[in-house]
């Protein structure tokens, strides 16, 4: 039986008024994404993949090397954190994706990317 590591990730996401310009189709949302490392030995990240889908139905795939320029190690019991962005033409959409992240002995494994949503926030309610 292959034990596969334990990995939890927790999403946030909040619009970013500042930096948006509804009449120009360009919504600006912030996300930060806590990776736990719950299992008994450390963990790496290697490549990211989100599929990214507006409220017209939309779809980008974005995939690469780590996330924000990092392809860090999370050691057991503990967390890696990190803020990033999308840009969307429509006031609500969607992200969902996976981690290809490699354990303590290289083997490969992915971590899943639970769907949430990017919405400003008179569409939340």
């Amino acid at each position: 039986m292959i034990n596969t590591p334990r990995v939890s990730i927790q999403v946030q996401s909040v619009y970013v008024e500042s930096q948006s310009c509804p009449d120009q189709q360009r919504f600006v949302f912030a996300y930060t994404i806590t990776i736990r490392n719950l299992g008994r030995e450390p963990v790496q990240l290697i490549n990211r993949y989100w599929l990214i889908t507006n409220s017209d139905g939309h779809q980008t795939e974005v995939q690469g090397e780590g996330v924000v320029g990092e392809q860090p190690i999370i050691q057991p019991g503990t967390e890696y954190r990190y803020t990033s962005g999308a840009i969307l033409e429509t006031p609500l959409g969607t992200m969902q994706g996976h981690y290809e992240m490699v354990d303590h002995n290289g083997e490969p494994f992915r971590v899943a990317i639970p769907v949430f949503r990017l919405a400003i926030p008179t569409l939340i309610n």
